[in-house]
């Protein structure tokens, strides 16, 4: 981890495209402000991790389930049903 000391308008560059803003600090808390390119995607950690959670949440859990899934489509989802 690299830790870095700046001030009230001092920048961090990551890379060429984006850039890092301290723009104030009260008491504990430090405002950052960042400029990055719109395909460069922010998220405050917690926000992160439940993106991540929901995504794991959401695959399929064995193989077996897609076979399961494609035998439903054979039988029903195809129109030959009924």
């Amino acid at each position: 981890m690299l830790v870095l000391t700046r001030k009230i308008g001092e920048t961090i560059r990551i890379g060429e495209a984006v850039t890092v803003r301290v723009l104030g600090v009260r008491g504990g808390q430090v405002s950052l402000g960042f400029v990055a390119p719109g395909e460069v995607r922010i998220y405050r950690e917690e926000i992160f991790q439940a993106i991540e959670k929901q995504n794991q949440e959401s695959v399929l859990p064995s193989p077996d389930s897609l076979a399961g899934a494609a035998d439903a489509w054979e039988e029903f989802g195809n129109g030959k049903h009924g």
